[in-house]
């Protein structure tokens, strides 16, 4: 009886180990950066219109889409009806991977002293890049 028990231990010992190492491998999936790009945050007045029609439909849910003109590329993404004013949405990384562009934004709350409106908002950041025929992931 003790040796299958600790037959038993030994094999999960060692199931435990292979999948500790195989964890520490490296993922290949595309995400290695080749570049960081250079972007522009586009004010609501600067957003070509027919984007402008696309946000305002969606824009009380969460959203992520993108636009092409005939001289830029605009990634888009919404945060959804926020039920006061006081939201802000920071680009924390923009850059070209290996087989797509990769972009992760952050909506940040109202600061703590922060005088808010208890009107619903609808937070939404419009980025402006060269043109390109790269996929987005919104990460």
């Amino acid at each position: 009886m003790r040796t299958i028990f600790r037959r038993i231990v030994l094999c999960l010992g060692c199931i435990f180990c292979l999948l500790a190492v195989a964890g520490c491998g490296k993922k290949e999936d595309g995400t290695t950066k080749v570049k960081d790009l250079d972007y522009t945050v586009v004010e609501e007045a600067d957003v070509p219109e027919e984007l402008l029609t696309l946000i305002n439909k969606k824009k009380k849910n969460t959203f992520c889409l993108t636009y092409k003109s005939e001289d830029a590329y605009y990634i888009c993404q919404g945060f959804g009806t926020q039920m006061t004013s006081g939201y802000s949405i920071t680009v924390e990384e923009l850059f070209l991977g290996s087989n797509a562009i990769y972009i992760k934004n952050t909506l940040l709350g109202p600061g703590k002293d922060e005088l808010v409106t208890q009107n619903a908002t609808h937070p939404y950041i419009v980025v402006k890049i060269e043109l390109m025929d790269y996929n987005v992931v919104f990460e």
